[in-house]
């Protein structure tokens, strides 16, 4: 390993309401629901109104300079923070508060009740139906919010619900199974590169049974809804009363001049609180963690808190700063914290590379809480795995990129804010392409047997001042540089698959599989991860957007899925000793907070059985026969295995 002397080859409303097939009745006066039944038996229950909401490189593999053994920027070693409450610390967290203070406006949407699924796709395709639809791949089950079609408009998987007419009478209707209170509908337009497509105005119906429907009222008359200006951003449509039911109806009234009807939806509900209901209890999570999403104040403060539960084995440290400003925080848990031991291995996890996909930032922060918990039960597994493991837990790579998609919240962020960092620039594309140099310099040598194959220089224009590269990616190289790591995660969202390298394409292949020598380990990684998480073990579960990761055990090649040059994963492999691979954590990128425990469930398995894949292979000391001292930096090979490690140094070391 490079410098390592270790090796490895929803809210629940209160009250019960009775479930009846009559009228729906909004009294806007009281601002109070009632569903009547047969009997005439009456449930009302005072409602809250809910806030309204604004609608050219060389061949040749570089010699390694001092510019390219680090990068400029803050390392790992420059700031520590303890678990005591430092004055800087207490500054900023003033400073932060008001910030917030000022900035009321910009706070964000708080939904008075949960989505009830349809991007999550805890609604079912079963439960969605429509007038009409232009054919099975525009039908009604992809009008879900966010879902992404292929690259080619006309196949089973396109972007949208769209109608086959273009008439006032066209609807898309969502069976919520249950009672639920409906508070409001969020609408995008078709996603597709080749059209454009979107409902402009739109109205809403409710109903108990599917045949008798009722409009929603504003005041006497019908209320209008205003829908989108573009295909992508999501709107809110808060209705004026919230009303309980079990069928609504989206009923477009106006579209886009030049395209037809088409959207993708997600309906906010809540259940209504049935004892007799088969549906009532939701599945959740008994180990009494911090289900929520937590902005950088609240990261902060949930992270000393774990320090303060279990200061024996956690410490915090950064690795340097956003762009804005914001700290990179890390925390470490261990038996021997901020101390490198000869024979444990160094872990990582990193989470939040693209801001807006936020699970993986609070499956991290899950984790550290779970540790410490666990540890102090005297859980035998994760007493183990913290003794014998220095894990270290990156929640928010760019933390910028999340505050922006955290502004907006979990439903109306959309598919891309919040994705890349305030400069602009995705993270995952961020890191040299050392794929291309070691390529380009096997050809020139015609014997790639010539060429090194691992710790691959970073090249001299990446190191310079105007190089396009973000604060955030050069923290996390040097961190790299700094600690020996051996194996990694970076968690991302949006889709349910794990991939592993390399992620770039020889001659800029779109899609070409792409493999490591190390490819038989690299697909065991994945698979163990992928095998263990609830979500993508289950061979019933529907595809996210267009592509059946089943079809390959839910695990892909990165180059065999799309090509990504300068990729984290690739970079870790080509210029230290770790391995790494992306895990897709979700198909909705940014959860709900009620779908947080969930999620917790669906991947803890996962998370700690890939922590333990560090102990397998290989581990050793290289010495000097005579002296018996360990020797730095020396090549380990392994006969016909194209791809070498290095031993680490033999002294002890702060993060």
């Amino acid at each position: 390993m490079e410098k390592s002397l270790c090796t490895l080859a929803a809210v629940i409303f209160l009250g019960v309401f009775s479930a009846g097939a009559g009228a729906l009745i909004n009294d806007a006066t009281t601002e109070s629901y009632s569903l009547f039944n047969n009997t005439a038996t009456t449930a009302t229950v005072k409602w809250t109104q809910p806030v309204t909401v604004d609608q050219d490189q060389s061949t040749e593999l570089p010699a390694p300079t001092t510019a390219e053994t680090k990068l400029s920027t803050t390392t790992v070693r420059d700031e520590q923070l303890d678990t005591k409450r430092t004055k800087q610390d207490s500054e900023e967290e003033n400073s932060s508060k008001k910030e917030e203070d000022n900035k009321k406006k910009d706070e964000k949407t708080e939904l008075d009740c949960p989505p009830l699924g349809l991007e999550s796709l805890r609604v079912d395709d079963n439960q969605i139906q429509a007038s009409s639809y232009l054919r099975t791949g525009l039908g009604p089950h992809r009008g879900r919010l966010n879902i992404q079609s292929g690259i080619e408009d006309g196949d089973l998987y396109d972007g949208a619900w769209c109608a086959e007419y273009k008439d006032q009478h066209q609807w898309l209707e969502v069976d919520a199974i249950h009672q639920t209170l409906f508070t409001g509908v969020i609408l995008q337009g078709r996603n597709s590169i080749w059209s454009w497509d979107w409902v402009e105005t739109y109205k809403v119906q409710l109903s108990n049974d599917s045949v008798n429907w009722a409009p929603c009222m504003n005041g006497t008359k019908e209320m209008i809804f205003k829908g989108n200006q573009n295909p992508e951003t999501p709107v809110l449509g808060l209705l004026p009363v919230p009303t309980v039911a079990r069928f609504i109806r989206i009923n477009p009234q106006t579209w886009y001049t030049n395209g037809t009807i088409c959207l993708r939806a997600e309906i906010l509900g809540c259940r209504v609180d049935d004892p007799n209901d088969a549906y009532a209890s939701e599945q959740g999570s008994k180990d009494g963690l911090d289900f929520r999403h937590h902005n950088y104040t609240e990261m902060r403060k949930l992270m000393k808190s774990v320090t303060e539960e279990c200061p024996d084995i956690t410490r915090i440290y950064t690795i340097g700063k956003s762009y804005m400003g914001l700290k990179l925080y890390v925390m470490e848990i261990s038996d021997n914290p901020g101390k490198h031991e000869l024979g444990e291995p160094e872990f990582r996890y990193v989470a939040g590379m693209h801001g807006n996909e936020a699970l993986g930032r609070e499956l991290v922060l899950n984790l550290m809480q779970y540790l410490c918990k666990e540890y102090k039960k005297g859980n035998q597994r994760v007493v183990r795995l913290v003794t014998e493991t220095r894990i270290h837990l990156l929640p928010s790579m760019n933390p910028d990129g999340y505050e922006e998609a955290y502004v907006k919240g979990s439903e109306l962020a959309g598919w891309a804010d919040g994705r890349y960092s305030f400069e602009g620039i995705d993270l995952n594309h961020n890191f040299p392409d050392l794929n291309n140099i070691m390529w380009n310099a096997q050809e020139k040598a015609g014997d790639a047997s010539k060429v090194p194959n691992h710790y691959i220089p970073i090249p001299e224009y990446y190191t310079k001042e105007d190089a396009t590269v973000a604060p955030e990616t050069r923290a996390v190289i040097n961190w790299m540089q700094d600690i020996p790591f051996v194996l990694s995660a970076n968690l991302h969202g949006g889709e349910l698959v794990v991939t592993y390298p390399y992620d770039c394409t020889r001659d800029w292949a779109p899609q070409e599989d792409t493999p490591t020598a190390d490819n038989a380990f690299f697909r065991w990684l994945a698979t163990v991860y992928a095998s263990t998480n609830l979500v993508m073990a289950n061979p019933d579960r529907r595809i996210c957007h267009y592509e059946d990761f089943q079809s390959h055990n839910n695990i892909i090649n990165g180059g065999a899925w799309h090509t990504v040059p300068g990729s984290m994963n690739d970079f870790s492999y080509l210029h230290t000793n770790c391995f790494e691979v992306t895990v897709e954590l979700s198909c909705d990128k940014f959860p709900h907070a009620s779908e947080l425990p969930i999620e917790w469930e669906n991947n803890k398995e996962s998370l700690l059985v890939y922590m333990e894949q560090v102990h397998r292979g290989i581990k050793g000391v290289v010495r000097d026969k005579l002296t018996k001292k360990g020797i730095p930096d020396a090549i380990i090979k392994v006969e016909d295995h194209d791809h070498d490690i290095r031993s680490g140094q033999p002294v002890d070391f702060m993060a």
